[in-house]
């Protein structure tokens, strides 16, 4: 969740760092810190904030501002670590922020240390001071208690003490040319470039900088010195054969565009389009065309935005396929004793592929005997290291927090999924009412700026409600997700016909509900469900695909898209869900791409 920047070689560390740390920002954080080795010392820079705020510091520091060694170290420093905190252990604070110092160590890390206090208090029995509240720090106690004098042995010999997961990345006074780094159960890649050797826990830190990356496995440590990098699992020292990607792709870039979410958003044609043609190319694996022959049930699992494109599935796998789909939380699924059958498709759906509670959900369903099918928008992950399959979404790098092109992609992959299950099952299969859809969500793009009206509204209210039902429900419920993600406004989303049985009592004088219809069997009931929220003073945003409800008496405002096979339609119908999120919570002064507590890749449970 958090980031991590190494860095070691010809150009001073800390500016180096600090751009790594700033093309990390998207995941999520509220705390920097940088870590330099100089002349025989360590020293720490911390900031709670923004890295912009650690930066400002590290420059007062530079010219004059501190003590003349650490100038010097902040100047001067070839070798460094550098990391954003996303809180766990500790509110956000200087004192909480890594990197952390003990001995002759700086650490950073990321993840959870689950046995920290037990190994926290076998420390203070020590006698040792602790300066945050942080599972982390007790890390560089360990690699203190540990210290053979070798940087990669000691760091092995603290790593087999803990329990959870983290990337974990290592300075010390023995190895002022070194930095060990070692990973279990969270991402981590090092790098090597024409001007360094660099540790990363994504790719962007390293995009304009290393020329080569290779992404750790669990278990895997690499040591960073001079100018080579060595790599070991628990057999010993092992060959590994960099990612054949094209690293300059993933620098961000904002285009012209005020946000990343707005420009994502705009992008979510291309994405449509990308992600089809990939899936396309993978379908040709005559493996996996037996396997979904022999499929009999599906079961998938995900968390959050990837859930809704999950229900979503839900609707056109069984309508167009008939086989039963079950739709499960991440989180609940690996603590439920699931019940897999003889002959389950579990497919895990994660934008990054490292979502914590995805990956140990996929891991268990296939231990239980399913084939497991990862759809994810990385080229490389930890979901798609343990799959049987790898369906990749091609809606390229996301750095807005809140998901938007990805999940679009998530459904073209999805119901790719849905008519190739159905044609394997002897079904009708109408694959070219996929390839209609770029063009559509252009046209939908076409008309967004008409959302801005209903802004003011939204952003006054109290809560809000999105409505539904089949395919238009899980819309309501990505609607409802983003507008909580990025505006801070209590909301939910719920089938139209539940409404009443509960959460009609919310509904009072000037609350705003917005209403989804695209399936023609279900307007009329779901219109029921308007009709009592404007009998009750609701305001009634409606989106939908048929012109002659826009009309109707209840419907205060309404946004009109294109009409699509309507088991499709919240590919569509999202978009305006999206934007209304976007520019309410411009209306409420929020910054849309970086939400508040979140983080873009949850790799923490």
């Amino acid at each position: 969740m958090c980031g991590i920047v190494g860095y070691l070689g010809t150009k001073p560390a800390a500016p180096v760092l600090l751009q790594g740390l700033k093309r990390l920002e998207y995941r999520g954080y509220d705390s920097a810190g940088i870590a330099l080795l100089h002349r025989g010392a360590l020293y720490a820079v911390k900031q709670k904030g923004k890295v912009g705020e650690l930066e400002r510091k590290i420059e007062e520091i530079e010219k004059g501002g501190a003590t003349k060694r650490v100038g010097c170290a902040a100047a001067e420093s070839r070798i460094g670590i550098g990391h954003t905190r996303w809180a766990t252990h500790g509110a956000p604070s200087p004192q909480n922020a890594h990197p952390h110092l003990f001995g002759k160590f700086a650490i950073v890390h990321n993840g959870i240390i689950e046995n920290f206090a037990a190994l926290k208090e076998s420390c203070l029995l020590r006698g040792e001071k602790f300066s945050s509240e942080t599972d982390s720090e007790v890390i560089a106690h360990l690699l203190a208690q540990n210290d053979c004098g070798d940087l990669l042995q000691t760091l092995q010999k603290t790593a087999a003490l803990l329990e959870g997961s983290f990337a974990i990345a290592v300075i010390s006074l023995n190895a002022p040319d070194a930095i060990a780094v070692c990973r279990n159960k969270s991402p981590l890649i090092v790098g090597r470039g024409k001007e360094g050797l660099y540790a990363a826990s994504d790719i962007p830190a390293l995009a304009s900088s290393a020329d080569e990356i290779f992404p750790l496995s669990d278990g895997e440590f690499a040591l960073l010195q001079g100018e080579t990098i060595k790599f070991f699992d628990k057999t010993g020292e092992i060959d590994k054969k960099p990612l054949a990607l094209s690293l300059r792709a993933d620098l961000p870039n904002l285009c012209g565009f005020s946000h990343y979410m707005r420009k994502e958003m705009s992008e979510i044609p291309a994405a449509i389009a990308s992600s089809l043609q990939k899936i396309e190319v993978d379908f040709r694996f005559s493996h996996f065309c037996e396997v979904l022959c022999q499929t009999e049930y599906l079961q998938i699992v995900a968390c959050g935005t990837a859930y809704h494109s999950g229900i979503a599935a839900k609707y056109a796998v069984e309508a167009l396929a008939r086989i039963p789909v079950e739709v499960r939380v991440a989180s609940e699924y690996r603590y439920c004793d699931p019940i897999v059958k003889k002959n389950t498709l579990a497919i895990a759906v994660s934008q990054s592929g490292e979502t914590a509670d995805t990956l140990a959900a996929a891991q268990l369903a296939k231990e239980k005997g399913a084939y497991l099918l990862a759809v994810t928008n990385a080229p490389y992950s930890s979901l798609t290291e343990i799959a049987d399959f790898h369906l990749e979404t091609g809606a390229g790098r996301e750095i807005g927090v809140a998901a938007t092109k990805s999940f679009n992609a998530q459904l073209a992959a999805l119901y790719f999924l849905a008519l190739s299950l159905a044609k394997a099952k002897g079904k009708a299969a109408d694959f070219s009412a996929l390839q209609t859809l770029p063009a559509l969500s252009e046209e939908v793009l076409s008309d967004i700026e008409k959302i801005k009206q209903f802004a003011p509204v939204f952003a006054a209210a109290k809560s809000v409600y999105f409505i539904g039902r089949g395919a238009d429900y899980c819309a309501a419920l990505e609607g409802s997700l983003k507008l909580k993600e990025i505006s801070y406004l209590p909301s939910e989303g719920y089938p139209a016909g539940e409404l009443k049985h509960g959460t009609l009592a919310l509904v009072e004088k000037g609350t705003p509900v917005v209403a989804i219809i695209t399936q023609k069997k279900f307007a009329e009931k779901t219109m029921n469900a308007v009709c009592e929220v404007y009998a009750r003073g609701g305001r009634v945003l409606l989106i939908t695909s048929l012109a002659e409800y826009a009309a109707r008496k209840e419907v205060e405002q309404s946004f009109l898209i294109p009409r699509c096979e309507e088991l499709f339609s919240p590919i569509l119908s999202v978009i305006p869900l999206q934007a209304l999120a976007y520019y309410t919570a411009l209306e409420r002064g929020n910054d849309p791409d970086k939400p508040r507590n979140l983080a873009k890749s949850v790799t923490v449970e």
